[in-house]
Protein backbone atom coordinates (compact mmCIF):
# COMPACT_ATOMS: atom_id res chain seq x y z
CA UNK A 1 0.00 0.00 0.00
CA UNK A 2 1.15 3.58 -0.28
CA UNK A 3 2.50 5.90 2.05
CA UNK A 4 -0.35 8.25 1.42
CA UNK A 5 -2.77 4.71 2.41
CA UNK A 6 -6.10 5.39 4.87
CA UNK A 7 -5.64 9.03 4.13
CA UNK A 8 -9.38 10.87 4.18
CA UNK A 9 -10.60 12.90 0.97
CA UNK A 10 -13.72 14.79 0.90
CA UNK A 11 -15.36 14.81 -2.23
CA UNK A 12 -17.91 17.72 -3.29
CA UNK A 13 -20.17 17.46 -6.08
CA UNK A 14 -24.26 18.03 -7.25
CA UNK A 15 -23.57 14.96 -9.71
CA UNK A 16 -23.58 11.42 -7.72
CA UNK A 17 -21.85 9.73 -11.16
CA UNK A 18 -18.89 11.77 -10.64
CA UNK A 19 -18.50 11.37 -6.92
CA UNK A 20 -19.01 7.35 -7.22
CA UNK A 21 -16.66 7.49 -9.90
CA UNK A 22 -14.03 9.31 -8.06
CA UNK A 23 -14.97 7.51 -4.81
CA UNK A 24 -14.17 4.17 -6.87
CA UNK A 25 -10.47 5.37 -7.91
CA UNK A 26 -9.31 6.85 -4.44
CA UNK A 27 -10.41 3.79 -2.25
CA UNK A 28 -8.31 1.64 -5.45
CA UNK A 29 -5.68 3.56 -3.79
CA UNK A 30 -6.42 2.79 -0.45
CA UNK A 31 -7.86 5.98 0.58
CA UNK A 32 -11.04 6.93 2.68
CA UNK A 33 -13.38 8.50 1.02
CA UNK A 34 -16.28 11.50 2.54
CA UNK A 35 -19.31 12.63 0.33
CA UNK A 36 -20.98 15.52 -0.11
CA UNK A 37 -23.74 17.42 -2.83
CA UNK A 38 -23.70 20.67 -2.50
CA UNK A 39 -21.36 23.53 -1.08
CA UNK A 40 -22.76 24.32 1.97
CA UNK A 41 -22.96 20.56 2.86
CA UNK A 42 -18.95 20.11 1.82
CA UNK A 43 -18.06 22.86 4.03
CA UNK A 44 -19.83 21.38 7.08
CA UNK A 45 -18.32 17.95 6.57
CA UNK A 46 -14.61 19.81 6.00
CA UNK A 47 -15.47 21.91 9.21
CA UNK A 48 -16.60 18.52 11.41
CA UNK A 49 -14.09 16.05 9.65
CA UNK A 50 -11.21 17.97 8.87
CA UNK A 51 -10.38 15.92 6.16
CA UNK A 52 -6.73 15.45 4.33
CA UNK A 53 -7.85 16.85 0.88
CA UNK A 54 -10.72 17.95 -1.19
CA UNK A 55 -12.21 17.46 -4.40
CA UNK A 56 -14.06 20.32 -4.99
CA UNK A 57 -16.51 20.89 -8.17
CA UNK A 58 -16.52 23.89 -9.42
CA UNK A 59 -19.93 24.28 -11.06
CA UNK A 60 -22.49 23.59 -8.83
CA UNK A 61 -25.90 25.21 -8.49
CA UNK A 62 -26.24 27.65 -5.07
CA UNK A 63 -22.57 27.92 -3.44
CA UNK A 64 -20.27 27.02 -6.30
CA UNK A 65 -16.79 25.72 -5.81
CA UNK A 66 -15.25 29.18 -6.35
CA UNK A 67 -17.10 30.12 -2.81
CA UNK A 68 -16.78 27.12 -1.01
CA UNK A 69 -12.86 27.23 -1.52
CA UNK A 70 -12.86 30.74 -0.29
CA UNK A 71 -14.80 30.18 2.96
CA UNK A 72 -11.92 26.88 3.26
CA UNK A 73 -9.65 29.36 2.82
CA UNK A 74 -10.48 31.97 4.98
CA UNK A 75 -10.97 29.67 8.46
CA UNK A 76 -8.80 28.81 10.45
CA UNK A 77 -10.18 25.30 10.94
CA UNK A 78 -9.85 24.25 7.12
CA UNK A 79 -7.47 26.70 5.89
CA UNK A 80 -4.92 24.21 5.70
CA UNK A 81 -7.04 21.49 3.69
CA UNK A 82 -5.79 21.23 0.32
CA UNK A 83 -8.16 21.59 -2.29
CA UNK A 84 -8.09 20.17 -5.95
CA UNK A 85 -10.80 22.41 -7.78
CA UNK A 86 -12.62 19.55 -10.88
CA UNK A 87 -14.27 21.60 -13.24
CA UNK A 88 -15.08 21.14 -17.33
CA UNK A 89 -14.13 25.05 -17.90
CA UNK A 90 -11.04 24.69 -19.51
CA UNK A 91 -10.56 28.37 -20.07
CA UNK A 92 -7.47 30.76 -18.78
CA UNK A 93 -9.34 32.83 -16.67
CA UNK A 94 -11.41 29.80 -14.29
CA UNK A 95 -8.04 28.19 -14.26
CA UNK A 96 -6.62 31.74 -12.67
CA UNK A 97 -10.13 32.28 -10.69
CA UNK A 98 -9.55 28.93 -8.85
CA UNK A 99 -5.75 29.27 -7.82
CA UNK A 100 -6.80 33.16 -6.66
CA UNK A 101 -9.44 31.78 -4.20
CA UNK A 102 -7.01 29.27 -2.90
CA UNK A 103 -7.04 25.94 -4.45
CA UNK A 104 -3.97 24.29 -4.50
CA UNK A 105 -4.49 22.37 -7.93
CA UNK A 106 -7.37 22.07 -10.56
CA UNK A 107 -8.15 19.01 -12.95
CA UNK A 108 -10.13 19.33 -16.47
CA UNK A 109 -13.52 16.96 -17.09
CA UNK A 110 -13.54 14.10 -17.50
CA UNK A 111 -11.15 13.43 -14.89
CA UNK A 112 -7.99 11.50 -16.14
CA UNK A 113 -7.12 8.66 -13.48
CA UNK A 114 -3.52 9.37 -13.73
CA UNK A 115 -3.54 12.51 -13.19
CA UNK A 116 -6.06 12.74 -10.42
CA UNK A 117 -3.61 9.81 -8.09
CA UNK A 118 -0.42 12.10 -9.39
CA UNK A 119 -1.81 15.50 -7.66
CA UNK A 120 -3.82 13.63 -4.87
CA UNK A 121 -0.49 12.21 -4.40
CA UNK A 122 1.90 15.27 -4.07
CA UNK A 123 -0.56 17.24 -2.47
CA UNK A 124 -1.28 14.28 0.56
CA UNK A 125 2.32 14.47 0.93
CA UNK A 126 2.66 18.14 0.89
CA UNK A 127 0.11 17.97 3.54
CA UNK A 128 1.66 15.52 5.71
CA UNK A 129 4.87 17.47 6.08
CA UNK A 130 2.58 20.60 6.69
CA UNK A 131 0.79 18.90 9.35
CA UNK A 132 4.59 17.77 10.72
CA UNK A 133 5.42 21.48 10.72
CA UNK A 134 2.62 22.29 12.79
CA UNK A 135 3.07 19.97 15.22
CA UNK A 136 6.92 20.69 15.26
CA UNK A 137 5.93 24.07 15.69
CA UNK A 138 3.12 24.20 18.64
CA UNK A 139 6.17 21.30 20.17
CA UNK A 140 8.54 24.40 20.36
CA UNK A 141 6.01 26.54 21.48
CA UNK A 142 4.76 24.75 24.29
CA UNK A 143 8.58 24.19 25.26
CA UNK A 144 9.08 27.33 25.21
CA UNK A 145 5.78 28.45 27.60
CA UNK A 146 7.15 25.75 29.58
CA UNK A 147 10.25 27.45 30.27
CA UNK A 148 9.08 30.69 30.19
CA UNK A 149 6.93 29.75 33.14
CA UNK A 150 9.91 27.81 35.13
CA UNK A 151 12.23 30.94 34.44
CA UNK A 152 9.57 33.17 35.94
CA UNK A 153 9.14 30.88 38.59
CA UNK A 154 12.69 31.06 39.76
CA UNK A 155 12.37 34.59 38.87
CA UNK A 156 9.81 35.01 41.54
CA UNK A 157 11.87 32.61 44.22
CA UNK A 158 14.47 35.07 43.57
CA UNK A 159 12.73 37.41 44.64
CA UNK A 160 11.59 35.57 47.63
CA UNK A 161 14.44 34.80 48.75
CA UNK A 162 15.96 38.56 48.76
CA UNK A 163 12.53 39.71 51.12
CA UNK A 164 13.37 36.80 53.66
CA UNK A 165 16.87 38.57 53.99
CA UNK A 166 15.46 41.86 54.23
CA UNK A 167 12.98 40.82 56.82
CA UNK A 168 15.85 39.56 59.22
CA UNK A 169 17.19 43.28 59.36
CA UNK A 170 13.20 44.95 58.97
CA UNK A 171 10.70 44.06 61.19
CA UNK A 172 8.48 46.35 59.05
CA UNK A 173 8.90 44.94 55.79
CA UNK A 174 6.48 41.67 55.94
CA UNK A 175 2.41 43.54 55.63
CA UNK A 176 4.07 46.71 54.38
CA UNK A 177 5.71 44.79 51.29
CA UNK A 178 2.24 43.18 50.50
CA UNK A 179 0.13 46.06 50.69
CA UNK A 180 2.88 47.69 48.40
CA UNK A 181 2.44 45.20 45.70
CA UNK A 182 -1.20 45.89 45.58
CA UNK A 183 -1.38 49.29 45.86
CA UNK A 184 1.60 49.71 42.78
CA UNK A 185 -0.62 47.34 40.41
CA UNK A 186 -3.55 49.09 41.24
CA UNK A 187 -2.56 52.03 40.55
CA UNK A 188 -0.52 50.76 37.09
CA UNK A 189 -4.18 49.27 36.19
CA UNK A 190 -5.56 52.71 36.20
CA UNK A 191 -2.90 54.02 34.29
CA UNK A 192 -3.53 51.66 31.39
CA UNK A 193 -0.44 49.66 31.81
CA UNK A 194 -0.74 46.12 30.13
CA UNK A 195 -0.39 43.37 32.00
CA UNK A 196 2.99 42.47 31.37
CA UNK A 197 4.06 46.34 33.45
CA UNK A 198 1.33 44.99 36.18
CA UNK A 199 2.73 42.01 36.68
CA UNK A 200 6.07 42.89 36.91
CA UNK A 201 5.24 45.73 39.49
CA UNK A 202 3.02 43.81 41.62
CA UNK A 203 6.60 41.73 41.91
CA UNK A 204 9.30 44.03 41.83
CA UNK A 205 7.75 46.55 44.15
CA UNK A 206 8.49 44.65 47.52
CA UNK A 207 11.94 45.09 46.34
CA UNK A 208 12.10 48.67 46.95
CA UNK A 209 14.21 49.12 50.45
CA UNK A 210 16.07 45.73 49.78
CA UNK A 211 19.15 48.46 50.38
CA UNK A 212 17.98 48.63 53.82
CA UNK A 213 20.39 45.53 54.46
CA UNK A 214 23.49 47.32 53.80
CA UNK A 215 22.39 50.09 56.30
CA UNK A 216 23.69 49.84 60.18
CA UNK A 217 21.50 48.37 62.52
CA UNK A 218 22.03 51.56 65.24
CA UNK A 219 20.60 53.57 62.43
CA UNK A 220 18.10 51.29 60.61
CA UNK A 221 16.63 50.09 64.45
CA UNK A 222 16.40 53.46 65.73
CA UNK A 223 13.47 54.17 67.40
CA UNK A 224 13.12 57.93 67.33
CA UNK A 225 13.60 60.34 64.04
CA UNK A 226 17.15 60.40 62.55
CA UNK A 227 19.77 62.88 62.75
CA UNK A 228 20.91 64.45 59.55
CA UNK A 229 24.21 62.51 59.25
CA UNK A 230 21.79 59.33 59.58
CA UNK A 231 19.22 60.60 57.23
CA UNK A 232 22.13 60.89 54.81
CA UNK A 233 23.16 57.11 55.64
CA UNK A 234 19.72 55.92 55.77
CA UNK A 235 19.03 57.62 52.19
CA UNK A 236 22.03 55.72 50.71
CA UNK A 237 19.55 51.93 50.95
CA UNK A 238 18.13 53.79 47.74
CA UNK A 239 21.48 52.86 45.27
CA UNK A 240 22.63 50.32 47.78
CA UNK A 241 19.41 48.49 46.64
CA UNK A 242 20.09 49.58 43.27
CA UNK A 243 23.70 48.09 42.93
CA UNK A 244 22.29 44.64 44.68
CA UNK A 245 19.43 44.17 41.98
CA UNK A 246 21.73 44.99 39.44
CA UNK A 247 24.22 42.44 40.06
CA UNK A 248 21.96 39.82 39.07
CA UNK A 249 18.92 41.13 36.53
CA UNK A 250 20.22 38.91 33.65
CA UNK A 251 16.88 38.67 31.84
CA UNK A 252 14.68 38.96 34.32
CA UNK A 253 12.29 41.71 34.13
CA UNK A 254 11.24 41.98 37.98
CA UNK A 255 14.97 42.77 38.69
CA UNK A 256 14.98 44.96 35.80
CA UNK A 257 12.28 47.11 37.44
CA UNK A 258 13.50 46.35 40.64
CA UNK A 259 16.24 47.99 40.58
CA UNK A 260 14.99 51.52 38.98
CA UNK A 261 12.04 51.29 41.61
CA UNK A 262 14.96 50.67 44.66
CA UNK A 263 17.02 53.96 42.46
CA UNK A 264 14.28 56.27 42.19
CA UNK A 265 10.81 55.98 44.50
CA UNK A 266 12.76 58.74 47.07
CA UNK A 267 12.85 61.22 43.87
CA UNK A 268 9.80 63.83 43.66
CA UNK A 269 8.61 65.05 40.19
CA UNK A 270 9.68 68.63 41.33
CA UNK A 271 13.23 67.18 41.83
CA UNK A 272 13.75 68.30 45.51
CA UNK A 273 14.30 64.34 45.96
CA UNK A 274 16.93 61.74 46.24
CA UNK A 275 19.65 60.62 45.64
CA UNK A 276 19.93 62.30 42.25
CA UNK A 277 17.24 64.83 42.53
CA UNK A 278 16.30 63.96 39.05
CA UNK A 279 12.32 65.30 38.19
CA UNK A 280 9.71 64.97 35.72
CA UNK A 281 9.51 62.27 33.51
CA UNK A 282 13.37 61.65 33.60
CA UNK A 283 12.15 59.16 37.05
CA UNK A 284 10.56 55.94 35.78
CA UNK A 285 7.35 55.53 35.82
CA UNK A 286 7.49 52.80 38.33
CA UNK A 287 9.49 54.77 41.03
CA UNK A 288 6.85 57.37 40.22
CA UNK A 289 4.01 54.82 41.24
CA UNK A 290 6.33 53.02 43.88
CA UNK A 291 6.42 57.36 45.47
CA UNK A 292 2.98 57.50 46.55
CA UNK A 293 2.23 53.84 47.46
CA UNK A 294 4.80 54.08 49.76
CA UNK A 295 4.08 57.35 51.20
CA UNK A 296 0.70 56.50 52.24
CA UNK A 297 1.71 53.37 53.73
CA UNK A 298 3.57 54.88 55.55
CA UNK A 299 1.34 57.77 56.58
CA UNK A 300 -0.97 54.58 57.80
CA UNK A 301 1.27 52.75 59.21
CA UNK A 302 2.42 52.54 63.05
CA UNK A 303 6.69 53.53 64.05
CA UNK A 304 8.41 54.32 67.01
CA UNK A 305 8.30 57.64 66.48
CA UNK A 306 5.27 57.91 65.12
CA UNK A 307 1.21 57.03 65.74
CA UNK A 308 -1.02 55.75 62.39
CA UNK A 309 -2.87 58.17 60.13
CA UNK A 310 -6.77 57.27 59.05
CA UNK A 311 -7.65 56.88 55.71
CA UNK A 312 -9.15 60.13 55.43
CA UNK A 313 -6.37 61.98 56.68
CA UNK A 314 -3.51 59.87 54.88
CA UNK A 315 -5.10 61.29 51.83
CA UNK A 316 -5.54 64.51 52.78
CA UNK A 317 -2.02 65.13 53.50
CA UNK A 318 -0.86 63.48 50.00
CA UNK A 319 -3.37 65.44 47.71
CA UNK A 320 -3.43 68.64 49.82
CA UNK A 321 -0.17 68.71 51.25
CA UNK A 322 1.01 68.80 54.87
CA UNK A 323 4.40 71.05 54.81
CA UNK A 324 6.48 68.53 54.95
CA UNK A 325 4.72 66.29 51.62
CA UNK A 326 3.54 68.01 48.90
CA UNK A 327 1.20 67.56 45.96
CA UNK A 328 4.47 68.45 43.33
CA UNK A 329 6.47 65.63 44.75
CA UNK A 330 4.02 63.43 42.81
CA UNK A 331 3.83 62.60 39.10
CA UNK A 332 -0.26 64.15 38.36
CA UNK A 333 -1.16 62.13 36.46
CA UNK A 334 -0.40 59.32 38.95
CA UNK A 335 -1.58 61.92 41.62
CA UNK A 336 -4.81 62.16 39.80
CA UNK A 337 -5.55 57.67 39.74
CA UNK A 338 -4.39 57.51 43.66
CA UNK A 339 -7.54 60.17 43.85
CA UNK A 340 -9.43 57.86 41.97
CA UNK A 341 -8.16 54.61 43.59
CA UNK A 342 -8.19 55.85 46.91
CA UNK A 343 -11.28 53.50 48.75
CA UNK A 344 -9.27 50.16 47.00
CA UNK A 345 -6.10 51.60 48.78
CA UNK A 346 -7.83 51.99 52.18
CA UNK A 347 -9.58 47.88 51.62
CA UNK A 348 -6.93 46.68 50.88
CA UNK A 349 -4.62 48.64 53.92
CA UNK A 350 -7.67 46.65 55.96
CA UNK A 351 -7.41 43.35 54.06
CA UNK A 352 -3.74 42.99 54.32
CA UNK A 353 -3.63 44.62 58.00
CA UNK A 354 -0.14 44.34 60.24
Amino acid sequence: MSAQASKVVLIVDDDPRNREFLRLLLEREGHATLEAADGDAGLERARQDRPDLILLDAMMPGKDGFRVVHELKSDDDTRSIPVIMVTALDDRAARLRALDCGAEEFLGKPVDRAELWVRVRNLLRLKEYGDLLALHNRTLEQQVRERSAQLTASHRDTICTIMRAAEFRDQETGAHIKRISFYSSELAQRLGMGDEFVDSIFHASPLHDVGKIAIPDHILLKPGPLDAEERTVMQTHTSLGARILAQGEGECAYLRMGEEIALGHHERWDGSGYPHGVAGDAIPLSARIMAICDVYDALRSRRPYKDPLGHEQALGVIVRGDGRTLPGHFDPEVLDAFRNAAQAFDAIYSEQAD
